[in-house]
């Protein structure tokens, strides 16, 4: 089966103070990440949609401690890994990828 894309955008993935801007999206069966810049080690990531246990709203921060932006999801995985996502329209990425 081919792999179609639902939704796509520009995005920063977050983990603690360090951050990395880049392509995400989802399809029918999974969800990417690709940085512009690879080299600060944040991506490329790939999740199966049926290894995602929990979507919710999180908090962008800045320095990892001190919130700015209230549009970021934090993604929660079947083996306890959690990878944060400061995206536009939070609300609807947590619809669409809970479908």
């Amino acid at each position: 089966m081919h792999a179609i894309t639902i939704k796509s955008t520009i995005a920063t993935i977050q983990q603690g103070a360090i951050k990395a801007d880049g392509r995400f999206w989802l399809t029918n069966t999974d969800i990417h990440f690709a940085p512009f810049n690879a080299q600060f080690g944040l991506g490329p990531y790939t999740f199966a949609r049926r290894e995602i246990v929990k979507v919710s709203k999180c908090t962008g921060k800045v320095a990892g401690i001190l919130s700015y932006t209230r549009d970021a999801i934090e993604i929660v995985l079947v083996d306890g890994n959690k990878y944060q996502f400061i995206v536009s329209n939070p609300i609807e990425w947590i619809k669409l990828i809970n479908q």
